[in-house]
């Protein structure tokens, strides 16, 4: 087991497996199929992003550098919290942009029976060690466990 310290986003806490991005992650291609067309598991449906694409997103410890691509990111982690088809958590090994900082901040503020703990800045070794499947577990103090 390893642990690594990040910035706690949105508080919370998490265990769950792994799923893991060395790309960043474009909210918008990734989720917009599963809000518009029911998906529950949250299939990954960015063709651009390998690592991510048709797996499961839901309920998952979403492990990766950052968001990328559309000005509406934040809101689209907003409505997936909504809908119940978010993840467990978001890991960034890098500082979280300010757009997906607010769809994950408006999702714990306004919906109720949602958590989304949300740790940035945990560097890349944490990038570098964490693979799929593995079991992650998130603090209220930003600590990440790696099993």
């Amino acid at each position: 087991m390893k642990k690594f310290q990040g910035r706690v986003v949105t508080p919370g806490k998490a265990c769950a497996e792994a799923l893991v991005s060395k790309g960043g992650l474009n909210t918008l291609a990734s989720f917009q199929k599963p809000l518009q067309f029911g998906d529950k598991t949250a299939k990954c449906g960015d063709q651009n992003n390998p690592d991510l694409y048709g797996k499961p997103m839901a309920g998952k410890a979403l492990c990766i550098p950052q968001t990328i691509g559309s000005t509406t990111g934040g809101m689209v982690l907003y409505c997936a919290c909504a809908m119940k088809r978010n993840p467990a958590c978001i890991l960034f090994s890098k500082p979280i942009d300010s757009l997906a900082a607010a769809g994950a901040v408006l999702a714990d503020v306004w919906v109720d029976g949602v958590s989304m703990p949300v740790v940035d800045s945990l560097g890349d070794e944490f990038l570098d060690y964490v693979k799929d499947g593995m079991k992650i577990t998130v603090g209220e103090d930003g600590v990440v466990e790696v099993e």
